[in-house]
């Protein structure tokens, strides 16, 4: 895959300042790979990846493929006995990183030939969030990779990726694919900042000033704490992406007015498409939530309850796509579940029109089941958000002895804003038909989330149900 990399690209570790060009960065990857072989790391082997510095985990990811191993992507902060799920799961002969686990290993190896991954072949494994009960791996090839890459490139055009900031961790596609093989597949400088904590965020406008950024791409929860502490930057960013969660009008506009540009996405995608497979700017939409605009490659289409599957609708989107993992590692049961033909299941509801444009309106995992009323997570948190004094919101269902479920949420105010449940409650009944009011709502000083940023809903229910108990 380095073969293909520009001879302009450039990797920045923004912490330690130290910058890779192409050339050191073919140098540092040849040396892996022969270390690699050293320790005797066969052709098709696991090679866990979960080096702390940014740096360092690309080089592996890159070693990996160039080696002919299956590079599987971790968060380097998981603990002894989720590394131990992670090997046990996917079979791993070699762990980069801090190994507080055990790792099967021939009693005398021998030096192993490298030799490259064939396109077809499984490549990497990401993980899903989930790393403490039974891992899942999605299981991706080159040429799916490569493909997804290419399409990101024709989307964004090779001059807005010339300077990439890039703040999330390379542990999962988001990261790893759309904010780094990205933008050094197509020549440019990448930024590696990995999840900045609240203080280094205060500087985040003087640092898109300083490096004279032009892109990036993040999640709206490190856009809602932004907001609150970073002063915007003095030159106007040129793009902006915002995924891997939902997206409410209101938020999108304020990361406009922030980041000085319209040219602000709402992305649609996943780890099992590899990244981005579709995205719209706000003024596509007309600022509605959810808008995600036209497939970037491949195509949309709707599973209906009635199990029919149309060109146009409502009901679940399923997408067919040329970057769609492999499947999910030695799971069968869980491929034979997650498509129906050639469509992917998403999971995700959305409106799809006759013009191919779609808006995501929440995800089946989520709804909330009042007396046979369905109603999206999301819905709430966006209703709630919509209050002049909250901040952030996250709604989820709670059992309801009468109606089966009830509508919850957890509320952050905003600094300095006051609002008590009951005020949020009445003001939504002005807002919203009466099964979508919360019949609680607790206000907390902040919503618990994973390793990737997101928020888990039954986490925080179980986190506010502990709080009231």
């Amino acid at each position: 895959m380095l073969g293909a990399v520009p001879g302009t690209a450039a990797l920045v570790d923004v912490r330690s300042g130290e910058r890779v060009g192409k050339a050191r960065l073919v140098e540092l990857v040849a040396r892996r790979t022969g270390e690699f072989a050293d320790i005797g790391v066969r052709r098709g082997d696991r090679v866990i990846v979960a080096e702390a510095n940014p740096l360092q985990y690309l080089v592996s990811i890159l070693a990996c493929w160039a080696g002919g191993h299956v590079a599987v992507a971790v968060n380097p902060a998981i603990s002894a006995h989720e590394q131990q799920n992670v090997i046990d799961m996917t079979g791993a002969t070699c762990f980069r990183g801090d190994c507080r686990a055990i790792v099967a290993q021939a009693e005398e190896p021998e030096t192993a030939a490298p030799s490259p991954l064939h396109p077809d072949e499984p490549a990497l494994i990401l993980m899903t969030s989930g790393t403490t009960g039974r891992p899942k791996g999605i299981v991706h090839s080159l040429r799916g990779l490569t493909a997804r890459i290419a399409l990101n490139i024709a989307h964004l055009g090779r001059p807005v990726l010339s300077d990439t900031l890039c703040m999330l961790p390379v542990f999962f596609g988001h990261g790893l694919i759309g904010n780094v093989l990205t933008p050094l597949h197509a020549g440019g400088t990448v930024l590696m900042w990995p999840t900045p904590d609240m203080a280094e965020l205060r500087g985040l406008g003087a640092l898109i000033d300083d490096h004279r950024i032009r892109f990036l791409s993040s999640v709206p929860t490190m856009w809602k704490m932004a907001l609150r502490l970073a002063e915007q930057p003095k030159r106007p960013l040129e793009r902006i992406h915002i995924g891997s969660a939902p997206l409410s009008a209101g938020l999108w506009q304020q990361v406009c007015d922030w980041g000085g540009t319209r040219q602000v996405f709402n992305m649609f995608g996943m780890t099992e498409t590899a990244n981005w497979i579709g995205g719209g700017a706000i003024d596509e939409g007309g600022a509605r939530d959810g808008h995600v605009g036209q497939m970037w490659g491949g195509s949309a289409a709707i599973l209906a309850d009635t199990g029919d599957i149309l060109p146009y609708g409502r009901g679940e989107v399923l997408v067919q796509t040329p970057s769609i993992m492999l499947g999910y590692w030695r799971r069968p049961d869980l491929d034979a579940e997650a498509f129906i033909g050639n469509w992917f299941r998403t999971g995700d509801i959305g409106v799809l029109d006759e013009a191919g444009t779609l808006a995501l309106t929440g995800r089946i995992k989520t709804e909330i089941n009042r007396a046979g009323i369905k109603i999206q997570a999301e819905e709430i948190d966006m209703l709630l958000e919509r209050h002049e004094a909250v901040a952030e919101a996250c709604g989820f269902g709670i059992p309801d002895p009468v109606s089966g479920e009830a509508v919850a949420a957890a509320v952050v105010l905003k600094a300095g804003a006051e609002a008590d449940p009951e005020a949020l409650k009445a003001w939504c009944r002005r807002q919203a038909r009466p099964d979508a009011v919360p019949a609680r709502i607790a206000i907390v000083e902040a919503i618990p989330r994973n390793d990737r940023g997101k928020v888990v809903r039954a986490d925080v229910r179980a986190f506010v149900e502990g709080r009231m108990s």
